[in-house]
């Protein structure tokens, strides 16, 4: 958005003093915001551009356990991600809704010792996925939601089952997996409508296109993007949930506390119109692996099909574009699982990027970087606030994230939690029935 104009105009200056303040108005910063500002704690947000405009608006649009990370180990993370995906299906149920999803099956034993070994951290990554271990690996995944589940268990496709699901999917396909998860339509309408809530409900404030100067320990200077006025707000609590931009905020706040703590990786995505495609694949999420090894997507969204996406390493994430030769891979992936239909270039409508800000690795395969979120806590002494750190994070997660960062502040500030949001609706969602067929009605 132009930084002429806002949707949210801010005619009261931020506070000078505040119990909180949160930097960075994505999908985490803005739980995290939420949760704060539930428990009645005086809290604000400050983020830079657009709420929700960096990665959390550049996602898969999955809301989603992770399977693949049970590849990595990531037991609990994966169990901590079916929760919240069916948390979010009740209670956003006008923005996340179920996706079934197809996994082709190429081969049902070969490629079962070096998916092991890639377990085991034997290997780099896993090639070459057997059916075998995709059953496994959901059967799992099934057992890690059955007390949150609200979708069907997944089942096994044989070949002529698969084909009559996704005409067209390619010959090579022995067989098949048909399992849930979700999709998220708008998740920067989420991201808004929970800010939207909290400032209805509360006395705390969010400010669009403000941003943090520079601090000197004692407070921080901000500055209005739009109108330039400038100002200054001493907070008890720094919470820096900017995402990539982590680091950058981290001199600002500070300018004696500069380390590396992420590492961006870009994930670009297409979105494609092509008739035959879309057809092909109806309400079908095909999850499917490349050559190399990595997992990617493709399902209809806004009247198009979204392909995706990459994990490429960046160094600024103000700079990360989706490239020609990522379009090229993209598309390369496709046509191995879609042989018959052919993209043109015009039919390639919009690309879309967003980094991923996972925390630092000498992992040479960027898929084996945790995906994982975690905080660093800085407790008041040379500075008169404490500063929490928010690293890594899945778009799924952000209320548990947001949960638990709020829960450290609260312990800063020596204020007990006195509302879960476990179970709350947000926004359009509030009222809106969680089935489908009622919805409709």
């Amino acid at each position: 958005m132009d930084v002429q104009s806002s949707p949210f105009p801010s005619p009261v200056p931020p506070p000078e003093t505040v119990d909180v303040l949160v930097i960075g108005g994505g999908i985490n910063g803005i739980s995290t915001f939420r949760e704060l500002a539930l428990q009645g704690v005086n809290v604000v947000l400050m983020e830079r551009d657009d709420f929700c405009s960096g990665a959390s608006a550049a996602l898969s649009r999955m809301v989603h356990g992770g399977l693949r990370y049970l590849e990595n180990g990531e037991f609990r993370l994966v169990r901590q991600s079916l929760e919240e995906r069916d948390r979010l299906l009740n209670n956003a149920p006008h923005c996340v809704s179920p996706l079934p999803t197809v996994v082709p099956i190429m081969t049902w034993f070969r490629g079962t010792l070096s998916t092991a070994a890639a377990f085991f951290n034997l290997a780099g990554k896993p090639r070459h996925r057997p059916g075998l271990m995709i059953r496994l690996g959901l059967t799992l995944y099934d057992l890690m939601s059955w007390r949150s589940r609200s979708m069907p268990r997944h089942s096994g496709l044989s070949r002529a089952q698969i084909r009559e699901l996704v005409p067209g999917i390619t010959g090579e396909a022995v067989g098949g997996v048909l399992y849930y998860d979700a999709r998220v339509t708008n998740p920067e309408r989420l991201g808004v409508e929970m800010v939207i809530d909290c400032e209805a409900a509360t006395q705390a404030r969010a400010y669009s296109y403000t941003e943090i100067v520079a601090g000197d320990g004692t407070g921080l200077a901000w500055r209005d993007r739009l109108s330039g006025a400038e100002g200054r707000i001493v907070p008890k609590v720094v919470i820096n949930a900017t995402g990539a931009w982590v680091d950058q905020v981290s001199t600002r706040i500070d300018r004696t506390n500069a380390h590396k703590r992420v590492e961006g990786t870009k994930g670009s995505h297409l979105m494609i119109r092509n008739e035959a495609l879309k057809s092909a694949l109806g309400d079908h999420m095909v999850y499917y692996e490349n050559a190399d090894g990595r997992i990617c997507i493709t399902f209809a969204h806004a009247g198009a099909v979204m392909v995706g996406s990459t994990d490429i390493r960046v160094e600024d994430p103000d700079n990360a574009v989706c490239f020609e030769d990522e379009k090229a891979y993209m598309l390369s992936a496709l046509a191995s699982v879609f042989p018959s239909i052919r993209i043109a270039d015009e039919e390639i409508v919009h690309v879309f990027t967003g980094v991923r800000p996972l925390p630092v690795s000498a992992e040479g395969f960027t898929g084996r970087i945790s995906r994982d979120h975690s905080i660093e806590v800085e407790p008041p002494g040379a500075r008169d606030y404490a500063v929490l750190t928010l690293m890594g994070g899945k778009w799924t997660t952000f209320r548990i994230f947001g949960e638990e960062v709020a829960d450290l502040a609260l312990a800063q500030l020596g204020i007990a939690r006195t509302v879960d949001t476990r179970n709350l609706r947000i926004g359009g969602g509030r009222d809106l029935p969680v089935e489908p067929v009622a919805r409709e009605r």
